[in-house]
C-alpha cells in the first residue's frame, strides 16, 4: 500500500475549505492543506491568462486516487482542473499509519 500527496488547484478559498471538508468527510483524504495566495500563468485557448488561486495538498492512500480524481473533477469549476499526484515515501510510520486509519473505507463504500 502506498501513500499520495495530491496537488490540486481552485480558484477560491471558500471553494478550498468547502471541497476539503467534503473530501475528508468522505475519508477520501485524511488531511488536506490549504496555501491561499497562488499567481498563476499559463496559456488557456491560445491565450496566456493570469489567475489568483488556491493550492490544496491532499493526503490520501493511493488506492483511493481514482476515487478522489473523480470526486474533485465533480465538486470542481474548471473545465480542465489540476489534480497531480505524487509518491511520498514513508517518513513517520506513526503519521503514515494515522493517514490510512482516517481513510479507512468501509465495505462497500465508493
Amino acid at each position: 500500500m502506498g501513500h499520495r500527496f495530491v496537488y490540486v488547484t481552485v480558484p477560491t478559498l471558500e471553494l478550498a475549505r468547502s471541497m476539503s471538508r467534503a473530501l475528508i468527510e468522505e475519508r477520501l483524504a485524511a488531511c488536506v492543506n490549504i496555501l491561499p495566495g497562488m499567481q498563476s500563468i499559463y496559456r488557456w485557448n491560445g491565450a496566456i491568462e493570469e489567475a489568483t488561486e488556491v493550492v490544496l495538498i491532499l493526503k490520501t492512500q493511493a488506492g483511493l486516487l481514482d476515487l478522489l480524481t473523480d470526486r474533485v473533477r465533480a465538486l470542481h469549476p474548471y473545465t480542465c482542473p489540476c489534480v497531480a499526484a505524487l509518491q511520498v515515501e514513508p517518513g513517520n510510520p506513526d503519521y503514515f499509519a494515522w493517514l490510512t486509519a482516517e481513510t479507512a473505507r468501509p465495505p462497500g463504500a465508493g
